[in-house]
């Protein structure tokens, strides 16, 4: 065991390097219980243990191996497994509800070359480019879908992206989460132009997006603001959102530009003035409801996930309706991501194992359903964002550190 346990040391220095442990590197132990504890802990919670569909011994390894170099083939990496697989078997605790139709859809895969970086957010240009953030690896990666060629930049120390957008030109705009900054990866010199916040109250940068005249808009989830960044003079301006604690999450433009934004910590929508930046709240129904995206369609329908409450929602701007669905899944199902694609609306359902991908037909008002696959096998989260891509819908799944293409046939 001591040779094996040379290999997670490795690895723990490691990820020290990318900063994803913010404590001591734990002394490890002989004992695979408080290994499993010690390494795990040091990345994310154990209750993601807990909450688990559980797998077979083979399909545990398989899944550790997308997070965890252990050294393919060791002792190690099977007691690893095998402690996995007594402890948290395969379970049904948070099966899906999958509703049947008549599309099929294809999924095409990319690993990212670091392991445990948490990649996230992917967005696909009209170059055809992939570019990503891995969050905890503090990493933007681009991917040429056609040759499968990738490449990973390092970001500023302490940037820890959520997202990326890009611009018209094709550059790719990281959104600081831990060090209230804004940037982009200039694609001539391939350095980093960066903007901090005018208020040191604004600290956590976290979704954003390009409107037709250039501007980046972009939520600070835990600051509670709203932003918008003008690259042509470098000027960032904030404002803040009516209800303290809505922790401002997704972010979309309508038709004439106006930004809208989705609240993770309450009831609400909120519509952005494009000119004053004056903030108007619509409440939505249910105390416990609260939206982590949202996505328009080309009549300006605001679609929402109710997350909270496990429902598929719609604000009519034109008359103050409010309209919701009920998921597949029910209202624990937690929908996440959401986007408009070929006259639906897609989201998914990241409380659920397999997590499901579900489209919602405009015209029809019906929902159908699939469990959303990884490589090999093994079905794992989370979707945290979609967007429409070239071809199809751009994914990622954070647990595997892998993107994906999902394009659909009937």
């Amino acid at each position: 065991m001591r040779k094996n346990r040379f290999l997670f040391n490795k690895h723990v220095v490691a990820m020290a390097a990318l900063g994803a442990l913010a404590a001591p590197l734990p002394v490890l132990s002989n004992e695979p219980g408080v290994l499993v504890e010690q390494l795990c802990a040091s990345c994310h919670s154990l209750n993601n243990l807990e909450r688990s569909a559980g797998y077979s011994q083979e399909d545990w390894q398989t899944l550790i191996g997308y997070m965890v170099d252990t050294g393919e083939g060791t002792a190690l990496s099977k007691d690893i497994s095998t402690y996995f697989a007594k402890h948290y078997p395969i379970n049904t605790k948070r099966e899906s509800t999958v509703v049947k139709g008549d599309l099929k859809l294809s999924f095409k895969y990319w690993q990212v070359p670091t392991l445990g970086q948490r990649a996230r957010d992917p967005v696909q240009g009209k170059n055809g480019l992939i570019w990503w953030v891995g969050q905890w690896g503090n990493i933007l990666g681009r991917l040429n879908p056609k040759t499968g060629e990738m490449k990973e930049y390092t970001l500023p120390s302490g940037t820890y992206a959520h997202s990326v957008s890009l611009d018209k030109n094709q550059t790719p705009w990281f959104l600081g989460n831990k060090n209230g900054t804004v940037g982009y990866l200039d694609l001539k010199t391939e350095k980093f132009k960066v903007y901090k916040m005018p208020n040191k109250n604004a600290r956590d940068p976290h979704t954003g997006v390009f409107d037709n005249a250039g501007i980046f808009w972009f939520t600070l989830q835990h600051s509670n603001m709203v932003g918008k960044l003008d690259p042509k003079s470098g000027d960032i301006q904030l404002a803040t959102l009516p209800t303290k604690g809505s922790r401002p999450y997704g972010i979309k433009l309508d038709s004439n530009g106006s930004p809208w934004v989705s609240c993770n910590g309450s009831n609400c929508l909120v519509k952005v003035d494009k000119n004053t930046m004056e903030l108007s709240e619509i409440k939505l129904p249910g105390a416990k409801t609260h939206t982590r995206r949202l996505a328009i369609t080309p009549d300006d329908m605001v679609f929402y996930v109710n997350s909270g409450m496990g429902k598929l929602g719609r604000y009519n701007p034109k008359n103050g309706n409010i309209t919701e669905w009920d998921n597949p899944s029910g209202k624990n199902s937690h929908p996440y991501a959401i986007e408009y694609a070929d006259s639906a609306i897609w989201f998914n359902e990241s409380a659920k194992r397999p997590e499901t991908l579900v489209r919602f037909d405009l015209n029809t008002e019906t929902m159908q359903s699939w469990q959303i696959p990884s490589k090999e096998g093994v079905y794992s989260g989370l979707i945290r964002h979609m967007r429409m891509g070239n071809n199809g819908l751009i994914i990622h799944q954070t647990a595997t550190n892998q993107l994906a293409e999902i394009t659909w046939s009937k």
